[in-house]
């Protein structure tokens, strides 16, 4: 089969296709025929050798997808061949085909397809785990979101307004302003020409926010402290601008402060917690009432393609690779 695998930390012409054995399934594990891989830019940290894997080199990489169960390991009962399936946290997913624990797996909900469940899952399942997790939102509360017209941030704007908040986003473009906007965004804030710091206190007229929800880091995060009304959070998940150095405590002082670095990873560690996320965003994508944006679908091979528009910082929505 094909798989895209590291052999090398660096750049995306590390990305290489390979030609390798199609895995068994072992005890507790389902082998997936892949429909769709998910891109993600904790894909891109793997590939540079900032999140480490787990296997020996050459890895594989890509962490979320969907298809259909090819076959089953001993032990596993809740999944037969041919169920739709999707999955998140796991290696290898850049493939024809992925063994993925049946305890990570979900069924897709009839009436949804393999692709958009590939790109909910792990957006999906994050944005939640924001809002509903970190810092839950209230009605009245008002959030700022930066890159609101990103893959996660698109889902945290409509998420936030299901919650009943003001949500207040920060974009680089007039182009992915009017997609913020669309997605229900109350205000969006061009930080390319606009201090966004001294935008949300103007639109807050000097109160702050209840939450700021940041995937940027390094050049937001003393701005998005600012932004925050006493007792608020700053809630952090991505560092698309790179790492927030140490920083002294006392900042935190104006308004006694809340800072946070959210993992997904440990919102979705027991089966209960997986399967409520889970299911209600693809039952929501499914209703239509968590409208997804899959912006790019590519052939497996141009995996290297796909690293390069999402570290360029402009992409909006999902990209996907199709084996």
């Amino acid at each position: 089969m094909k798989s895209i695998r590291v052999h090398r930390f660096g750049g995306p012409e590390e990305l290489q296709l390979d030609d390798i054995a199609v895995p068994t399934p072992g005890a507790g594990e389902v082998l997936v025929k892949v429909d769709a891989a998910g891109v993600n830019y904790a894909d891109t940290h793997q590939r540079k050798g900032i999140f480490r894997f787990t296997e020996a080199m050459p890895a594989p990489i890509g962490i979320e997808g969907a298809g259909l169960v090819s076959a089953v390991g001993s032990g596993v009962t809740a999944f037969r061949e041919g169920d739709a399936v999707a999955w998140s946290s796991t290696q290898g997913s850049y493939a024809e085909y992925a063994v993925v624990p049946a305890e990570r797996l979900i069924a897709i909900p009839a009436g949804l397809d393999t692709r958009q469940a590939a790109a909910a899952m792990l957006q999906g399942m994050t944005a939640h785990s924001l809002l509903y997790g970190a810092c839950a939102l209230k009605p009245g509360d008002t959030c700022l979101i930066h890159a609101a017209a990103g893959g996660v941030g698109l889902l945290l704007v409509q998420l936030a307004k299901r919650c009943g908040a003001r949500v207040i986003g920060t974009v680089s473009t007039e182009a992915k302003k009017a997609l913020a906007l669309a997605a229900g965004a109350d205000e969006v804030i061009l930080y390319s020409r606009d201090d966004f710091a001294a935008e949300t206190l103007r639109l807050t007229e000097g109160r702050g926010v209840r939450a700021v929800y940041d995937s940027v880091g390094k050049t937001t995060f003393e701005k998005s402290l600012a932004c925050l009304a006493p007792l608020g959070y700053l809630v952090m998940y991505g560092e698309s601008s790179g790492a927030v150095p140490p920083f002294d405590p006392a900042l935190l002082r104006r308004g006694a402060l809340f800072v946070t670095r959210a993992i997904v990873l440990y919102y979705i560690a027991d089966r209960a917690s997986l399967e409520w996320r889970a299911g209600e965003i693809l039952n929501w994508v499914k209703d239509g009432s968590l409208k997804l944006r899959i912006e790019k679908t590519l052939p497996l091979a141009d995996a290297r393609t796909a690293h390069t528009a999402i570290e360029s910082r402009q992409t909006t929505g999902k990209w996907l690779l199709i084996p």
